[in-house]
Parts: structure tokens; C-alpha cells; sequence
């Protein structure tokens, strides 16, 4: 069974002596809970793993619950150390606080049980731990997978990669085109969005959310204004509104909202968004051509590879901590900005066969990049890009 790059990280971090509460962010079907099974063979301490995914979310006494079990295997067993795992922390009321309570507990009393928390609601988590949890945690943002890894583990090519994209759950389904489209669809659309937001989120207007969604996943990798999305949504609110969805679609690891960069916050804050999926899979299931159709149409695959760059950067941007935006001036564009340590790298994606620049000039003219690259014709060949980190370019 493959095994991603974070698992020995946090092997290494579990057999340390215990200090800090390890905690894995990410989204549904990225490998969390397989992840944990093949740590778990991979260590001799005896354990506690436990999902609240089933558990109703005013019960908060079950994690004090499950707690207390792990002090008492740990104790009949006389064991040094024990590990407690709990999957799916955020669908527990007021987790942080209790988790706080217990492991301030087990410091005190010098109890020498190890924690491990999942969660796939990125904003619910990053509040929990904010709130309540300063300085006892260590976190780790498990994307969605690479190139790298679908193509070591399962063989894919680039372009299998670029429509497919990246749910390994779904990799043995890809040979029924209308089969892998109804699970993305029923297994990890409806249950991200039916779990992990209009359970634990306020959301007024869920027809809404869900049409965001598939507008916004259909025109990932192009900008559209808030005003001329409402033209397309029915019941369409405010633009307040869409924004606080895209917001809670992004925090799941569905569909984020670049903002223009501008060297400005302000600026940056009130423009259109450049829509953008998590997964070029949630773009495929969307759209009725099937993929050999797709990659025969020069404009429509030109589309897949531009949303393909760009899953790879969003994806990235969370775990190596770089903001990603990107810029426009009347018809002139660049794709992608990355933005770290108050240094830019400005990143044109093409596929064609002309490779027209003039927007790259323009912007490094006006804000300076340490790097302008090409990506695609004349550049950087695409497969050669989705394999590296981004990271690395700065």
C-alpha cells in the first residue's frame, strides 16, 4: 500500500517524548484515516482509535469518555505510554476545550498518554485550536494528492491526472467514465459539502452553497465577478453571502477564490475572484464531455491544464504557507502569483501552441517578481511542474 511523504513525519513525531498534540488537517478522502492505519503497524505502543463521525455533536461527554478508556487500558496494561486517536474531531461541540481540560490533566498527573487528532473542516479546527489550544499542538495539512503520488501509486499519466485528478478511492473506477463520475459526485461532493458544512455551519440558503459550487467548479481556473455570478444563480442573496460560501467551500478542500494581487489588502479584498477547485476531479464530474472528447478540444484542454496548475498550487499553499493570487489589467493577465516573504513569483500556464507573454511583461514591469515562469508551451513542461513542489521555486 503506497505510502504518503507525511507518514514518517509523523512516526518520528509520535515516538518523541510527548509534548505537543499532533493534529492532521486535510480533506475527505485524502488518506487521513489510512494514513493512521499504517502508523499504527508500524509502532509497538498500544492504543485508543476512535471516529466521532457517527456521534451526535451535542455529546461532548464521549470524548471525556473515550479518554477515561485510554487511562484505564493504559494502566491495566502497564504500559509507559499510550496513544489516543479521535477522527473527525470538529463534529464534537466544543472539542478544544475538552481536549484542553483532559490533556492539562494527564500533564499534571504526569499520565503519559499521547494524542492524535484528524479533522477534515480545516476552519473549525484552526478556531478550536486557536481558541483553546495555544501552544500544546503541532498540525499537519494533508492535501489532496499530486501527480507525483497518483502517477507512483496507481501509474496514471499526465493526462489521466489532469481530468481525473486526484482521489485515490476513485482510481480503479476511472475505466467506467459515467460510474467514476456518480461516486465523485454522491461520495465526496454531497458528503464534503452535507458533512462538513450544513452540519456544523449555519447555512441559510443550502440550494445556494450547492450552486456556487458547481458554477464555481465548472469555471475553475477563470474570474468571475460576484455580480455577474448572481446573474446565473437563482435566489442568489448578496455578495456578502457568496463570499462567506466560498469561504466554508474552501476550508473543506472543494473550491477556493483567488483574489486579484494588487499590493494592496484592500484591493486584493474587493475583486472578482478567480474560481479555483481543490481537485480537477470536481471539475470533471461536473461537466457532461467525457474526457476523450476533452483532450481532443485544444480550448476545453487547455482549461483541465490551467485548473490542474492550479490545484497543485492551492494545494501547496496551505501546507508550505504562501498565498496565492492572481492578476489582471483590462485584458492582460497572469495566472498565478505566489506571494512569501514579501517576495512575488509570477507563473503564466499555456498549452497551446502560441505562447503570448505580454501580460507577464507588464506585471513584472509594475511589481518586480524575483521569477516569471512559463509553464507549458515554451516553458517548463507541465508534467515536470505538477511533480515539484512549489516551494522549491522560491
Amino acid at each position: 500500500m503506497y505510502e504518503r511523504p507525511y507518514l514518517e513525519i509523523l512516526k518520528e513525531r509520535i515516538e518523541e517524548p510527548r509534548k505537543f498534540i499532533q493534529v492532521v488537517m486535510g480533506p475527505r478522502q485524502v488518506g487521513k484515516t489510512t494514513m493512521i492505519i499504517q502508523l499504527l503497524r508500524k509502532l509497538d505502543t498500544e492504543y485508543v482509535f476512535e471516529s466521532a463521525d457517527a456521534v451526535a455533536n451535542s455529546n461532548n461527554v464521549w470524548l471525556s469518555e473515550i479518554w477515561e478508556t485510554a487511562r484505564f487500558r493504559m494502566k491495566a496494561s502497564g504500559a509507559s505510554e499510550y496513544l489516543l486517536i479521535v477522527d473527525e474531531i470538529q463534529k464534537i461541540d466544543n472539542w478544544s476545550e475538552i481536549v484542553k481540560q483532559q490533556w492539562d490533566r494527564d500533564t499534571r498527573e504526569e499520565t503519559n498518554i499521547k494524542l492524535v487528532l484528524l479533522g477534515s473542516s480545516r476552519l473549525l479546527i484552526q478556531k478550536g485550536l486557536t481558541e483553546s489550544l495555544a501552544g500544546r499542538f503541532e498540525t499537519f495539512q494533508l492535501g489532496h494528492w499530486s501527480y507525483l503520488e497518483m502517477n507512483t501509486a496507481f501509474g496514471w499519466n499526465i493526462e489521466q491526472y489532469i481530468y481525473f485528478g486526484g482521489y485515490p478511492g476513485s482510481a480503479s473506477l476511472v475505466g467506467d467514465e459515467e460510474r467514476w463520475k456518480n461516486y465523485i459526485k454522491d461520495s465526496m461532493i454531497e458528503t464534503s459539502i452535507a458533512k462538513d458544512i450544513l452540519m456544523l455551519t449555519r447555512i441559510d440558503k443550502p440550494s445556494l452553497l450547492k450552486r456556487l459550487f458547481e458554477l464555481g467548479s465548472l469555471y475553475s481556473g477563470q474570474i468571475l465577478s460576484y455580480t455577474k455570478l448572481m446573474g446565473q444563480l437563482k435566489d442568489a442573496g448578496n455578495t456578502t453571502t457568496l463570499s462567506h460560501y466560498l469561504t466554508l467551500l474552501s476550508d473543506s478542500g472543494l473550491l477556493g477564490g483567488l483574489e486579484k494581487y494588487a499590493g494592496n489588502v484592500i484591493r486584493k479584498r474587493s475583486s472578482s475572484p478567480k474560481f479555483q477547485v481543490y481537485n480537477n476531479a470536481l471539475l470533471s464530474a461536473q461537466d457532461n464531455k467525457a474526457f476523450s472528447d476533452i483532450i481532443l478540444n485544444p480550448k476545453d484542454w487547455g482549461r483541465y491544464v490551467e485548473s490542474s496548475v492550479g490545484t497543485h498550487l492551492i494545494n501547496n499553499a496551505v501546507s508550505e504557507r504562501y498565498n496565492l493570487h492572481y492578476w489582471r489589467d483590462l485584458n492582460k493577465e497572469v495566472d498565478f502569483i505566489l506571494e512569501k516573504n514579501g517576495k512575488l513569483i509570477a507563473l503564466k500556464v499555456k498549452s497551446g501552441k502560441r505562447a503570448e507573454n505580454t501580460g507577464m511583461k507588464i506585471f513584472a514591469g509594475k511589481f518586480h517578481p524575483v521569477k516569471v515562469l512559463l509553464v507549458g508551451t515554451g516553458g517548463i513542461p507541465i508534467e515536470e511542474f505538477l511533480k515539484l513542489n512549489p516551494i522549491e521555486l522560491f
